[in-house]
């Protein structure tokens, strides 16, 4: 082969393009993140994962390959990776386990999403928080940190920068609960069993739960793990909420507003709702506006939910063997760990300190209101 002919071949090959670079780099920051739990096992894997993120889009070397020929790998693995592990997150749970709680502790887990979700909502929105960040941070404080942001930001078309500042600072408050929580059961007068149901109303993450409840004890320890998973249960109505509120204006036609107008859609019929994701600093200059095209209607149930509906029912049904599950629970958690690095890296830091102090501020007093009102209704019930 000639020369000239070995240059007509390469010019010929296709670059390596499409999701492929993306994917691989957050292959590597999901390995990373496992090397990092494995060195320092009090950083949670999925905490690892987002920070990796982040330094990884504002290190000088890999800025322009996280912008560049990465970006749709890495925006596939926020969103579709995503909706694979909240699928498998479903086979934590079993309809038996919940309803064994009794019905005054699910009236308490009820009444403290609702307070938590609306805190939040009402504060972020009197922040002036942009684009859908109150409505994802109280998604993520009242149900399941990031994995409920997720959900939520699938069904409402929330933007990458949106995304990615609540869950920085869902994971960083939960991470936090993890070593500040344990200190405050003796003062606060809590047997293992109060603590453990607090633990479980309160903090953000599974995993966090996990780390922090077992400081109390097994009995603690299951306890929390049953009441954060009734907390989990709730994440399918919320997220259906949320796409009965799109197709309503998607119904309607005319324009969306980011944020807190989808939150009055859902909650009190207001109107108006978010869709697209754009380019990861350009929220930086405020909510977006983006056209609902008339007739686009998202299914009222995603198909992303209703797989894990049914995980859960197949989970009661016993059929899985626990090795299955096991293997699903390890997936789950590589497949968030994936997304949650995908998340990460479009985070643009510049952008976020312009809100950096509202959006902490917003982090603070959600925290306030989740735990109070959570050791309030574990008072009550117990």
């Amino acid at each position: 082969m000639t020369l000239r002919e070995r240059a007509t071949r390469t010019r010929s090959l296709p670059p390596l393009g499409g999701d492929a670079p993306g994917l691989l780099l957050a292959a590597a920051g999901v390995t990373a993140a496992i090397a990092v739990h494995a060195a320092v096992p009090a950083v949670p894997k999925l905490t690892a994962a987002v920070v990796l993120g982040m330094a990884a889009a504002h290190l000088p070397g890999l800025r322009p390959v996280v912008r560049g020929v990465a970006r749709p790998g890495l925006s596939t693995a926020g969103k579709r990776l995503m909706r694979l592990g909240i699928v498998l997150l479903g086979l934590k749970l079993s309809l038996d386990d919940v309803l064994g709680l009794g019905w005054a502790t699910v009236a308490m887990v009820l009444a403290v999403v609702a307070a938590t979700f609306a805190g939040t909502l009402w504060l972020g929105r009197r922040l002036g928080l942009p684009g859908d960040q109150p409505l994802l941070v109280a998604t993520g404080y009242s149900i399941c940190g990031a994995s409920a942001i997720g959900a939520v930001s699938q069904a409402a078309g929330s933007e990458e920068e949106d995304v990615a500042a609540s869950v920085a600072l869902v994971t960083l408050c939960g991470t936090l609960a993890i070593a500040v929580l344990p200190l405050l059961q003796q003062p606060f007068g809590l047997g293992d069993v109060e603590f453990g149901r607090w633990v479980g109303a309160s903090v953000h993450d599974v995993g966090q739960v996990v780390a922090t409840a077992q400081t109390g004890g097994a009995g603690a320890l299951r306890e929390a793990v049953l009441v954060k998973l009734m907390r989990v249960v709730l994440l399918a109505p919320l997220v259906a909420g949320m796409a009965v509120a799109v197709r309503r204006r998607a119904r309607r036609g005319g324009e969306a507003v980011a944020g807190a107008g989808l939150v009055g859609e859902a909650v009190v019929g207001t109107g108006v709702v978010g869709t697209g994701a754009v380019g990861t600093e350009s929220v930086s200059e405020g909510p977006s506006r983006n056209p609902v095209k008339i007739g686009s209607r998202p299914p009222i149930v995603p198909l992303f939910v209703a797989g894990f509906l049914a995980m859960i029912v197949l989970r009661t049904t016993g059929v899985l063997p626990e090795r299955a599950l096991t293997l699903a629970g390890d997936a789950q958690e590589l497949l968030l760990a994936a997304a949650l690095f995908g998340l990460g890296s479009a985070v643009h830091l510049p952008s976020m300190v312009r809100t950096g102090g509202r959006l902490a501020l917003l982090g603070l007093g959600s925290w306030v209101v989740v735990a109070g009102v959570s050791y309030a209704g574990v008072l009550v019930t117990t």
